[in-house]
C-alpha cells in the first residue's frame, strides 16, 4: 500500500541529499580571494552609506507595513482560485464555506483599515 509513495520518499531523499551535500562542499570549492568590495553589503550598484539618498533618515515602516499587508491578503486572495475552478463539485457546502472565508477577510481588511494600516502618512 506505501509502495506508491516510494518514488515521492526518494525525491524527497534527493534533495535533501543534493542539499546536504552543496552546503557542505561549497566551502572547498568555492573561491577563497575575498577583498573589501566582496564583503560590503551591496545596495544596488551605488557605494553603501550608512544613511539612504533621499530623506536623510530611516526608510518608513509604513512601507514595510504596506507591503506585507498586500503580501497577506494577496495570499488568502489565492485561496478562492481552487473554489472557482470546482464551484460546480463543491456544490451548496463549498458556497458556504467560501463565503465565511470572505467575511473572514473581510473582517480582517476591517480591523486594519479602521487601525490606519492603509494609510500612507
Amino acid at each position: 500500500m506505501l509502495g506508491s509513495y516510494l518514488p515521492l520518499l526518494l525525491l524527497f531523499a534527493l534533495a535533501g541529499a543534493f542539499a546536504l551535500g552543496s552546503v557542505t562542499v561549497a566551502p572547498y570549492v568555492g573561491p577563497r580571494r575575498y577583498n573589501r568590495a566582496k564583503l560590503d553589503s551591496y545596495e544596488c550598484g551605488i557605494e553603501p552609506s550608512p544613511q539612504p539618498v533621499v530623506g536623510g533618515g530611516r526608510m518608513p515602516v509604513a512601507y514595510y507595513l504596506t507591503a506585507m499587508l498586500f503580501i497577506l491578503f494577496d495570499i488568502e486572495m489565492v485561496f478562492l482560485y481552487p473554489f472557482a475552478v470546482n464551484a460546480d463539485a463543491l456544490g451548496l457546502f463549498g458556497l458556504v464555506e467560501i463565503v465565511l472565508f470572505i467575511v473572514t477577510v473581510g473582517f480582517a481588511y476591517t480591523y486594519v483599515w479602521r487601525r490606519g494600516g492603509l494609510d500612507w502618512n
